[in-house]
This record gives structure tokens, C-alpha cells and sequence, in this order.
């Protein structure tokens, strides 16, 4: 039988549970992009706010694409399970904030209301980078996006996060309603002035005068979040309903490690993370730049070689002492100089708390789930680094061998002839500009920094850059990521 309220006085002794009534709870928070991290980080944040600190928190869940997630969970009462591991072990709690999920593809008008009910004084999102609708390279909307410009064309019928967005502060402006505060949790730079910046440009195309009200009343705060979540495969849920006595359709899986910083911006209220460890900030930006920076640059880069390699997983990159040696050089070596370090943080701690947090054998995060989306990633994860170290006069050879890396991947065929499901918003482009440039590094390296909108208008332009990348490709087709990575001191 499923999860489902009633049955929470039935669970093994060793499982948490919410120790509040969620039958009282009010919705006061609309997450976009209900996926793994969410039900793993922030709503484990507003459970352990709740049980602490009861008030009107209840969290509604959606999703802007697939109903998977509320097949699963809404036969369960938007109940889940999320299981903590580590070599040490596993500790399992059912997680009880998500009193709702709904799809917005299938309803759009009840996503609508949900945002425009006075009680609801919080958005927080996590709808990936390719969610945003907006240029990478700059960080502007992309008025030429599709969606965006279904939205702007159909504005009462939006489909993308920022026309949701937009639509339902237009009608909390007309109703005399105070704007909700929106709270991106993804990882983009500046991930609140990010949003800030497409919310006011796509208002203003609308109508100049609600880009000014959005401007004036609505409060975008910075955010920094980090736990590692991989995807759930149908092992976890069998192993889980097992431990319950119940079928969970839908549990997560995480680390032990949770962060969260945020700047402490919400006129109209929050719940209390901050008594449950999450750290009230006047500004996140050095927390962001060392985790996007350290965490997620290694990510990307050991996803994309590691793939090639054969690796599936994080935790069999990272056992190969040769890769490493090559995630601790480009942490400390090419990355470290350009932090600005947040107060009280230990660097050196903290480099080595990632390696052992990738080496988690417990963990089964997937170098081609990481490889996902890499046109969206790499501005931020590795191409940031790169214009700090050129304009320093610095080298960037393992930060080049990353970029590479990904152009590499993105051929769509690894190193056994065997093809790769590239799964990323430009696929379709990429492989054309990879067909076209027949597996040499002189041509395909041009080729792919033509991408302006990952690469803009300034690295296809710097020969340091492009040269250290076309040699690091060159490398990788001639040799293979193994021996490559051996080779890097």
C-alpha cells in the first residue's frame, strides 16, 4: 500500500516524521521545479522550521513540465521519503511541507491562483539553469526564446517560469495584493539579481508600467544552496518501501552535507530556516563563487571526462587517482586565486570535504545526469574562472581540459563509437556543428566557441583561451580522456 497521511503512526521507530499537524497547514510557499533537490534541501529546510517553529508554511509543489512527480506524490499526500547516506549507513525521514502538487502544463489557471492567494509570501524555484529562459553568456532575458515570446503574445496563458512569474504579480498589482519575495535556488551567479533582471525586462515588454511596479515592490534575495542529489532509480524506491512497511513512489536520496545562504531580503515574512542551519547572509556572493566555482566546476569537469573514461558515476571518477589529482590541482591551483573567501570559511577544509563528499560510495550521482544541460552550466561553473585567470595573465590548462572535455562530449559519440544521449537545449545545433567540423581540434574547437551565447563575444576572440582549449581537444581525440588526464601534472 502507499505512503499516505494516516499511515505516519505506523512507521518503524527509526524514521522521522513531521511532528506537526499538516492538516492546519496553510500554503505560504509556491516552489517551481518540484524535482529531487527541492524535496531533498529546501522543503527538509521548511519541515524542520515547521516542526520546530508551526506556521503557515505549507509548501505547493510544481512542476513546469512532466506530472511524474505528482502521480507519484499525490496519491500520497504530497508525502516522500528522503534517505540520507553515507559509507556509514542510511537514516530515512518522511518529509511533510508538500501539501500539494500541481502540473502547470495541465492547469496553468490553478498555478495562478495558488501565486495570487494573499497567504502565499515566498516563490523559491529550482527550474535549472535552461529555465530561465536567458542568455547564459550575459544573463539577459532571451527575447527570441520561444516561450518568452508565447508568453509576451499570450500573457494569460503563460507557460514558462518567468511568464508565470510575471503574470501573477500583475494580478496581486491589481488586486492591491503585496508581491510575493521570489527566491531563486539554482545555481546562477547572482541567482536573485539573475532573475530580477528577466522578471523586470519581460514586466516591461508587457507594460512599462508594471516592469517599474515589479522594480519598486518585489524583493529578489541571492541565495546559495549545495547537497548533492542524485537521480532516484527504482533500487532506492524498493529498498526504501521496504524499511517503511509502505510504497513510497517517489523518495529522494542525498548526502549528510546541507548548505544554505541566503541574503536576508523578504518584506512580507519567512519560515525560520535560519534555527535549522540555514545561514542569514547580507551577501552571498563569496559563498556562491566558492561553491559554483569549487563544487560545481569539478562536477562538470570530472562529468565530462569521467564519461569518456567510462566512469559512471562521480564516486568511480573520483577512485581514480589520476582524476584526483586533477580536481585538487584545478581547486587549488587555478580556481583558490580567484575566490574572494567568505568570512570564517576554511578553504582548504573545505576543498577536502568535496573530494570526500564525491567519493560518497553511497552516492550513485551519475556523470551523464551531471553532463546534462552543459551550455547552460558552463558559463558559470567553469567560464567565469577562466576570464579571472586571463585577465591575471594566468594559466588555465586544467579549466581549458574541462572545456574541452564538454566539447568532446557534445560530438555525441564516446570513444568506443558508441553514441552519447547529449541531452542539452542546443543538442540538435551542436551536433550539426559537430558533424560539420569532422573530428579535428582545429575545426571543432572553432567551431563550438562559436556558440555565442556560452562563449560570448570576448574568449572566441582570446588566443590564450583558445589555444589552450584546441590543445587540450586535440589531446582528448587523439588519446582519450584516461590517458590525458594521466598525462596533466
Amino acid at each position: 500500500m502507499r505512503l499516505h497521511p494516516g499511515c505516519l503512526s505506523t512507521l518503524p521507530a527509526d524514521i522521522a516524521r513531521p511532528r506537526y499537524d499538516r492538516s492546519r497547514l496553510t500554503i505560504g510557499i509556491v516552489h517551481l521545479g518540484i524535482g529531487a533537490f527541492h524535496r531533498a534541501h529546501q522543503a527538509v529546510y521548511t519541515d524542520d522550521a515547521l516542526n520546530r517553529d508551526f506556521g503557515p508554511w505549507g509548501i505547493t509543489g510544481v512542476s513546469l513540465r512532466s506530472p511524474d512527480t505528482y502521480d507519484a506524490l499525490a496519491p500520497q499526500g504530497g508525502l516522500y521519503t528522503v534517505a540520507v547516506r553515507d559509507a556509514g549507513g542510511e537514516h530515512l525521514r518522511v518529509v511533510g511541507s508538500v501539501t500539494e502538487v500541481l502540473v502547470a502544463p495541465e492547469d496553468p489557471e490553478a498555478v495562478l491562483e495558488r501565486l495570487t492567494r494573499p497567504t502565499v509570501r515566498v516563490v523559491t524555484l529550482t527550474v535549472t539553469e535552461k529555465g530561465y529562459c536567458h542568455d547564459p553568456a550575459t544573463g539577459a532575458l532571451n527575447e527570441d526564446h520561444p516561450g518568452i515570446r508565447h508568453d509576451l503574445a499570450n500573457p494569460h496563458r503563460p507557460e514558462t517560469a518567468p511568464g508565470l512569474l510575471t503574470e501573477a504579480l500583475e494580478r496581486r498589482r491589481r488586486a492591491g495584493t503585496a508581491p510575493f519575495t521570489v527566491l531563486s535556488c539554482d545555481n546562477l551567479p547572482s541567482n536573485g539579481d539573475t532573475i530580477a533582471g528577466i522578471l523586470r525586462r519581460f514586466a516591461s515588454l508587457r507594460d512599462p508600467a508594471l516592469g517599474r511596479w515589479v522594480e519598486d515592490n518585489v524583493a529578489f534575495p541571492n541565495s546559495m544552496v549545495d547537497r548533492i542529489v542524485p537521480a532516484t532509480t527504482d533500487e532506492d524506491r524498493e529498498a526504501v518501501s521496504r524499511h517503511l512497511g509502505w510504497k513510497d513512489a517517489w523518495p529522494v536520496v542525498t548526502e549528510p552535507f546541507s548548505q544554505w545562504v541566503i541574503e536576508d531580503r523578504f518584506p512580507t515574512g519567512r519560515p525560520a530556516w535560519e534555527l535549522e542551519g540555514a545561514q542569514l547572509v547580507e551577501d552571498v556572493r563569496p559563498y556562491e563563487f566558492m561553491k559554483l566555482r569549487l563544487l560545481n566546476a569539478s562536477h562538470s569537469t570530472m562529468a565530462y571526462l569521467g564519461y569518456l573514461a567510462g566512469y559512471a558515476t562521480i564516486s568511480e571518477t573520483v577512485a581514480d587517482p589520476a582524476f584526483a589529482r586533477l580536481i585538487r590541482g584545478l581547486m587549488d591551483e587555478e580556481v583558490t586565486p580567484t575566490l574572494p573567501v567568505p568570512p570564517g570559511a576554511d578553504l582548504d577544509r573545505y576543498k577536502a570535504a568535496l573530494l570526500e563528499r564525491f567519493a560518497n560510495p553511497a552516492l550513485k550521482h551519475r556523470t551523464w545526469q551531471i553532463a546534462m544541460d552543459g551550455t547552460q552550466k558552463l558559463p558559470q561553473r567553469l567560464l567565469g574562472t577562466i576570464r579571472d585567470r586571463l585577465a591575471a595573465g594566468a594559466p588555465i590548462d586544467r579549466l581549458a581540459l574541462g572545456v574541452a572535455g564538454w566539447m568532446r562530449y557534445v560530438t555525441g559519440e564516446d570513444e568506443t563509437g558508441q553514441p552519447i544521449d547529449v541531452r542539452d537545449p542546443l543538442a540538435a545545433r551542436l551536433k550539426a556543428v559537430a558533424d560539420g567540423a569532422r573530428r579535428s581540434a582545429e575545426t571543432l574547437a572553432p567551431a563550438l566557441l562559436g556558440v555565442r551565447e556560452v562563449f560570448g563575444d570576448d574568449l572566441p576572440g582570446n588566443p590564450a583561451f583558445t589555444g589552450s582549449v584546441t590543445k587540450a581537444l586535440g589531446r582528448l581525440l587523439a588519446d582519450g580522456a584516461r590517458r590525458t588526464v594521466e598525462a596533466q601534472p
